[in-house]
């Protein structure tokens, strides 16, 4: 096997949690175990009779409304993407992921808690090659103002810019390039945020019953409700977060420069789908992002 080669990921042993579902804001125990190599990232509903699984893959995903979620037949399991952001950022490729109701725990907001108990079960290299689409080939994709692609590189790097006609978000931009550290010290403390007027809208739709000054930054016209920021622009910090999170989406870890102008979760989700796509657009790779071995092309 060459050098240049990553293998897959595990915990070396389950771990469990309890919380509430940010819009749903009912209780719900989660656990994280081991899986297999060449598993994925598979959720189970224990509170159905049928035990299915539902694979993390853009062909279950439902909904893109304020958050991300999976679903196929009975089988629904709501607001995955800062517990699979976590996994990617922890390169953790196999993980069955029980919960005995349908939306993830969102502890403060941010994916802080979920890094502090990954790390705490242990992570282990398992036996099987891990498998990354490299792109090739630029893919892009425009909307009225927003806009997201991506281009050639040897890693997963991410330009994001938010810009919100609001005096205390305004334009933010960051780039990250993307490894273990930058993602827990620079991404997984930043927390999920909204407007104060966007609130009891949400709360007509029927989202956002779990949510607090606990779990997300609520920013008025003059002054952010919460205490304090975990930095002076954590709000495009979390909307990394978030594509990092739909990105595990490919079923993959992509290896590009993705930029972002204004996205969220739909932009996101359909820069997946046109990466899935357009398969000449981009070959698997063994590499770990510098080398040169390649698992097959995609024509």
């Amino acid at each position: 096997m060459s050098d240049n080669q990553s293998y897959q990921k595990t915990l070396k042993k389950s771990v469990v949690c309890s919380g509430i579902g940010l819009h749903s804001g009912q209780p719900v125990n989660l656990c994280i175990k081991p899986a297999p190599i060449n598993s994925g990232i598979v959720f189970r509903r224990v509170d159905l009779s049928s035990q299915k699984t539902l694979r993390a893959f853009y062909t279950n995903l439902i909904s893109v409304q304020y958050a991300t979620s999976l679903g196929h037949g009975e089988v629904i399991v709501k607001t995955v993407e800062h517990l699979l952001a976590c996994l990617m950022g922890l390169e953790i490729d196999n993980a069955l992921i029980e919960l005995d109701a349908e939306e993830v725990p969102v502890f403060d907001g941010s994916a802080d808690v979920f890094v502090g108990l990954l790390q705490g079960a242990g992570i282990q290299t398992q036996k099987g090659v891990r498998k990354y689409i490299k792109v090739h080939r630029p893919i892009e994709l425009y909307e009225k103002d927003m806009g997201i692609s991506i281009v050639p590189h040897p890693t997963l790097r991410i330009t994001y810019t938010i810009d919100f006609p609001h005096p205390l978000l305004r334009n933010q931009t960051r780039t990250i390039d993307l490894s273990q550290e930058s993602f827990i010290k620079e991404i997984a403390p930043a927390r999920t945020f909204c407007l104060y007027e966007e609130v009891e809208h949400l709360r007509r739709q029927g989202l956002a019953k779990g949510g607090s000054l606990e779990n997300a930054i609520v920013i008025g016209q003059d002054r952010i409700y919460n205490q304090s920021l975990r930095f002076e622009d954590e709000c495009v910090r979390h909307k990394i977060l978030d594509l990092i999170g739909d990105l595990a989406l490919l079923g993959a870890r992509v290896l590009g420069h993705i930029t972002v102008y204004k996205g969220g979760h739909q932009l996101h989700s359909k820069l997946v789908k046109e990466i899935l796509q357009k398969k000449d657009f981009w070959a698997y790779t063994s590499s770990n992002g510098y080398g040169t071995s390649l698992l097959r092309q995609n024509r």
